[in-house]
């Protein structure tokens, strides 16, 4: 299934992306390559729910643009997951996590609750697994 942007980029996205960038100290949070348009590894800030005015820290990563290509389709942050989360993705589907279940969504606390918030997913998938027996 193909998936696009929903909406627009705020008018601020230039400094939006910039911090964002900055706060991953200029490399991918998944492959942790630096910033280097030369070798291939431009980076990008993604919107994992593809919703440009959604600029939560949870929904904005840091990716070098083959990382951003290589997910971009794969990650839908409503779905359910078969296999445990990688680590660079665990922050951010908590921080998803706290959002839909009214926790705060500040990355401290987040991060200071991240198993408490990933067992969210994980009770989501025993309930679908007990509803198809």
């Amino acid at each position: 299934m193909k998936r696009k942007s929903i909406s627009k980029y705020p008018d601020n996205w230039p400094e939006i992306a910039r911090n964002t960038k900055e706060e991953a100290r200029g490399r991918c949070v998944r492959c942790g390559h630096p910033h280097n348009p030369k070798l291939g590894y431009t980076l990008t800030v993604h919107h994992l729910d593809l919703n440009p005015t959604n600029c939560e820290w949870w929904n904005m990563p840091a990716l070098c643009q083959r990382c951003h290509l290589q997910i971009q389709s794969k990650v839908v942050m409503e779905q359910l997951y078969m296999f445990e989360h990688t680590e660079w993705f665990k922050p951010y589907v908590a921080g998803y996590y706290a959002s839909i279940n009214g926790h705060p969504t500040d990355k401290k606390w987040v991060m200071e609750h991240l198993e408490f918030l990933l067992d969210y997913g994980r009770i989501r998938k025993k309930k679908s697994e007990a509803e198809e027996t």
